[in-house]
């Protein structure tokens, strides 16, 4: 079923037709540029595999926490090679903050070893490629292909852009995958990138969970869903 056909919009409300969602994305785009320019991750990174390292520590985790661990961490372990034959017991206790702490160290530990062993230490360049990473999902290789590679391979759906976009109308789906394959649909594929990171900021700034501030934002006067929250 296509993305299309499963946003909201174009619907009649007192008589009034609504804007579908492909109709009102201009101007959201035009909205979010203008309050987001230039807009990219909040990790703090130095390459594309300190990038995959900090975006699989920010599962479950805020980016804050995460950059207050990293900096040690690549001290310690700098490239795919030292993290790669880092003592597991050593890499947890790092990163220990960051939650998940067991599952995280393997993980990186067998990214590590995986990249050192098949791609020269490098993060590949392809989705394909990336997902045979040990502990990496879609939302981690678009986050790592898009912001340091520049390849707009798909749009990161986390929970910020999950929520934005529902509230926005521009999906009624709840699986992450399925979001994003509506949102593909939506977007010219040169806004893939930035515009996961435009919701997120949005999302942390004034589209909140529990406290959405319509009455600040830009978004409002083309979101159906301004307003509604008690």
């Amino acid at each position: 079923m296509s993305g299309g056909s499963k946003t909201r919009g174009g619907k009649k409300t007192g008589g009034k037709r609504q804007a579908t969602a492909a109709e009102r994305m201009p101007t959201i785009l035009r909205l979010l540029d203008e309050t987001y320019p230039g807009a990219t991750t909040a990790l703090d990174w130095k390459d594309p595999v300190q990038l995959l390292v900090a975006t699989i520590l920010s599962a479950q985790c805020t980016d804050v926490r995460v950059n207050q661990v990293t900096p040690q961490l690549f001290a310690r372990f700098p490239d795919a090679a030292a993290l790669a034959a880092a003592p597991i017991d050593e890499l947890e206790g790092l990163i220990r903050t960051t939650g998940f702490f067991h599952n995280k160290a393997k993980a990186i530990k067998g990214t590590a070893q995986r990249l050192v062993e098949r791609h020269g230490g490098e993060v590949p360049r392809s989705m394909e490629a990336t997902l045979e990473l040990p502990g990496v999902a879609r939302k981690t290789a678009n986050v790592v292909l898009g912001t340091a590679y520049a390849l707009p391979t798909g749009i990161v759906v986390d929970t910020h852009v999950k929520r934005v976009a529902a509230r926005l109308g521009l999906t009624t789906e709840e699986d992450p995958e399925k979001i994003e394959r509506d949102l593909m649909q939506l977007l010219p594929q040169d806004r893939w990138i930035g515009f996961s990171h435009q919701l997120i900021l949005h999302g942390r700034a004034i589209c909140q969970a529990r406290r959405p501030q319509c009455e600040s934002c830009s978004l409002a006067p083309h979101c159906p869903s301004a307003g509604t929250f008690a």
